[in-house]
């Protein structure tokens, strides 16, 4: 049987995974394969300089927003970030391939209940 998990143990978990879900995003898109986020900047026709700056400010920007998370500072302000980032990457993402939407591995569709999974954690947090 498994023992009941404290609402403060959850949310910590939660923080965490998200923290991990943006940090390592950030460093597969900068080190691990960065040539993933090119290819899918030129199916949108996004290609040379324009595609150089959207694939390293995107990286950083998904690891600055971990490491904030981490911080605990503001941390409602954070989860309003978060999901302001994660909608404007899922709707230049559908402009670029609306397939995104219907792929296997659920490029798109995983943000859905990484969304929730933000919103209680905002749920969690004091307003600022």
């Amino acid at each position: 049987m498994i023992k009941a998990i404290s609402q403060e143990r959850l949310m910590l978990a939660a923080k965490v995974s998200l923290a991990a879900l943006w940090i390592f995003t950030g460093l597969t898109s900068l080190f691990f394969s960065p040539q993933t986020g090119y290819q899918v900047l030129a199916q949108g026709g996004i290609i040379g300089l324009s595609a150089d700056v959207a694939v390293y400010a995107g990286a950083l920007l998904d690891i600055v927003i971990g490491l904030w998370l981490l911080t605990g500072i503001k941390p409602y302000l954070c989860c309003l970030v978060q999901l302001a980032v994660i909608l404007v990457y899922s709707i230049l993402l559908s402009f670029i391939d609306a397939g995104f939407w219907l792929h296997p591995f659920g490029p798109l569709t995983k943000n859905l209940p990484v969304m929730v999974l933000i919103l209680m954690v905002m749920n969690g947090e004091n307003k600022p």
